[in-house]
């Protein structure tokens, strides 16, 4: 993954530090409820920075991971996630 790629690795961060943790599964269905068409396979590549993120995709993964947007893109590793 690229170094300015952060949404991926933040969206895997976030999916595995939820209580309890959220499968990629999990996740499209989370993603289906608000409207948006994506499916495991696609988060794979997002999480492994081979696909990227447009920004209402952006605001739809943040609310399923309930995350801020903008820790998504440029939140600090020390910062929590919820």
């Amino acid at each position: 993954m690229k170094e300015g790629n952060l949404v991926g690795k933040r969206v895997r961060e976030a999916r595995l530090a939820a209580k309890p943790p959220v499968t990629q599964e999990d996740l499209v269905a989370r993603l289906q409820i608000q409207g948006l068409d994506l499916n495991q396979t696609m988060i794979s590549k997002i999480e492994r920075g081979q696909r990227s993120v447009s920004d209402y995709e952006l605001l739809a993964l943040a609310k399923a991971l309930k995350v801020k947007a903008a820790w998504l893109l440029e939140g600090d590793e020390s910062e929590a996630t919820r």
